[in-house]
């Protein structure tokens, strides 16, 4: 699960290392960085009220130069805000890194896997045809406490995707 762990000092990201094991290249683009209100779906997986202020991450992850990913992390703002999550530039180490910094250490992890009809705005930034479809997957990721600490929802074109889960059973 090398996406919900922190990265030693010095190691590829998650999305560059996943790229390279299968002979691409992965890249990511920050599309934005902002504060919106929690949405139904946030506010639920976060655990906090409807409409609470939430810091979004929007990026685009590209696989040889082409959009395959857009994802969206969303975090409390009340202990977000005014950290590294909150600035519009990539996160040395990334943001679970960023998280166990913070002193919120992942250490659950929860995941809706869907298809779905991409919208207008999808289809366009991912290059897909009216036929196409996309694989989503929304993961809430929590310390062992059991506390949400991250709510990312991705949207991703199916072709060449595979998702892999080791699960451990206490």
């Amino acid at each position: 699960m090398p996406y919900v762990r922190p990265r030693s000092s010095g190691e590829a990201e998650a999305w560059a290392e996943e790229a390279a094991s299968q002979g691409g290249v992965g890249t990511q683009a920050l599309r934005e960085v902002t504060e919106v209100a929690a949405s139904p779906e946030v506010a639920e997986g976060l655990r906090i009220a409807l409409d609470s202020p939430v810091v979004v991450r929007r990026r685009l992850m590209l696989l040889d130069g082409r959009p395959v990913e857009l994802t969206d992390s969303y975090y409390p703002a009340s202990w977000a805000r005014g950290t590294a999550l909150g600035e519009a530039r990539k996160i040395r180490g990334g943001a679970v890194s960023l998280l166990a910094d913070l002193g919120y250490r992942p250490g659950r992890v929860s995941e809706d896997v869907y298809t779905r009809q991409p919208t207008d705005a999808e289809r366009s930034a991912l290059h897909l045809t009216d036929r196409d479809w996309v694989l989503g997957l929304t993961r809430v990721l929590s310390t062992a406490e059991g506390m949400p600490i991250e709510l990312s929802v991705m949207t991703m074109v199916p072709q060449g995707r595979r998702l892999r889960y080791e699960l451990t059973v206490e």
